[in-house]
């Protein structure tokens, strides 16, 4: 079992690594595990027309989130892909920051399942924006171990 900084570097790895997450500026907020928070600033490519969020913006963010939450909690050969998530939308997101708050709520040595709250942040404040439930399937790492690739 990966100690608590072995399971923070993993995360941020996977994080830094992944082209996506990295160009949208994706930052791991806090890690333990099974739970993983990972933050998003407010950049004008990030938003839609009307100066919000963009909608699948959030659902990455949420998806990543909920993938770092599941693997930080399977045997260090695993990692957990996504193979189906659900989201609603609670309200606009509008704020200058998201956070992906994931908590695995199952771990199984196959399938894992995590909810993620996505909140934006305004004027300091967490509002929630939106909810997801995201389920993985646990398959092999390739290469090395976790904390050394992604």
């Amino acid at each position: 079992m990966l100690d608590k900084s072995d399971i923070r570097k993993l995360v941020e790895d996977v994080t830094a690594r992944s082209g996506f997450t990295r160009s949208i500026g994706a930052r791991v907020v806090a890690v333990e595990s099974g739970h993983v928070a990972i933050a998003l600033d407010r950049r004008p490519d990030l938003l839609q027309f009307n100066d919000y969020f963009h909608g699948g913006v959030i659902a990455a963010l949420a998806d990543h989130a909920a993938g770092a939450a599941v693997t930080t909690a399977l045997p260090a050969s695993k990692i957990g892909v996504t193979i189906g998530l659900h989201l609603n939308y609670l309200a606009p997101a509008r704020g200058e920051a998201l956070i992906a708050k994931a908590r695995a709520i199952q771990v199984g040595s196959t399938i894992g399942v995590a909810q993620v709250d996505i909140m934006t942040v305004i004027d300091g404040i967490e509002h929630p924006c939106a909810v997801a439930l995201v389920t993985l399937r646990a398959v092999d790492m390739s290469g090395g171990s976790r904390t050394s690739r992604p």
